[in-house]
């Protein structure tokens, strides 16, 4: 089995800093990419970012300049580190993991949600 579990959100004043963790474990070959997105309360689900295997990293336009993604050479611990917070970044966040796991089989892994609340 594949758990992805994520951490530290908290509720924060306007420009404060936040720093993300999404930890997967289990039945797990390879990662392929670590995927974040947040969904506040009455809108849609929205992808954040996303660091792939080979390192590479891509942000929502809003997010640019402020949140910023690392990790782990397997990507099993990836970290977002959110700064200058504004209220429009409130929601709850999720980590999701694309994992070819040890049995050979393709899998989209999510984990249970972190919530961020930004005050103004």
């Amino acid at each position: 089995q594949v758990q992805v579990v994520e951490s530290g959100g908290d509720l924060v004043q306007a420009g404060g800093s936040l720093r993300l963790s999404c930890e997967a474990s289990g039945s797990i070959f390879s990662i392929n990419s670590i995927a974040w997105y947040r969904h506040a309360s009455g809108k849609q689900n929205e992808w954040v970012a996303t660091i792939s295997s080979g390192g590479t990293t891509d942000y929502l336009d809003s997010a640019k300049g402020r949140f910023s993604l690392s990790g782990d050479n397997a990507l099993n611990t990836v970290y977002l580190q959110m700064n200058n917070l504004n209220p429009e970044d409130t929601a709850v966040y999720y980590c999701r993991a694309d994992i070819v796991a040890t049995w050979g089989g393709s899998l989209e892994v999510w984990g249970q949600g972190t919530l961020v609340t930004v005050s103004p």
